[in-house]
């Protein structure tokens, strides 16, 4: 399997189970289930979030969500199913995610991860995420949470991007 072979597209109804499976398993393992089958099936329905699939074939290898708001954007889940690693898979879900909020005119991309991560952390700042604050107890009460951002651009009304064209009587 080549990385080129690998497809990524919105989450449809059909993904909810086996995203709603890799979160419990690849993101929240010991801290509980949050993000089950309803709850992902409600975020693939919500008009403002993204949910996308990576694809090698039928298999989902791995899966983002993120949430958008006026200027903030919540990178809420992403997961790569351990043999697919290492291949730029992720990575591309977040370049997917960042060109749209870019696109949507966000000001900054926000997200929470196990501070012991050590390996998300290194692939977060490589994509220029920062890190902000250090929260003790955040995943129920039982590991620190790393808040990171990426500012896409200053916060506060968007730049008007688009001109009309100039009517050149002549």
């Amino acid at each position: 399997m080549s990385a080129a072979a690998i497809t990524i597209r919105l989450a449809q109804p059909r993904d909810v189970q086996g995203i709603a499976l890799m979160s419990r398993d690849l993101i929240e393992s010991g801290l509980g289930w949050r993000y089950d089958a309803p709850r992902i099936a409600r975020g693939i329905a919500d008009r403002d979030t993204v949910a996308l699939v990576a694809c090698d074939g039928q298999l989902v290898v791995g899966f983002a969500m993120m949430q958008f708001g006026d200027e903030r954007a919540h990178l809420a889940l992403l997961a790569v199913r351990p043999l697919y690693r290492r291949r730029g898979i992720a990575r591309r879900l977040v370049e997917w995610l960042v060109e749209s909020a870019q696109t949507a005119g966000i000001a900054t991309i926000h997200l929470e991860l196990r501070a012991s991560n050590d390996a998300a952390k290194r692939f977060y700042r490589v994509l220029d995420f920062s890190e902000t604050v250090l929260v003790p107890g955040y995943y129920l009460g039982k590991e620190a949470a790393l808040r990171m951002l990426r500012v896409l651009r200053q916060p506060g009304p968007a730049p008007l991007t688009w001109r009309p064209p100039r009517f050149d009587p002549h």
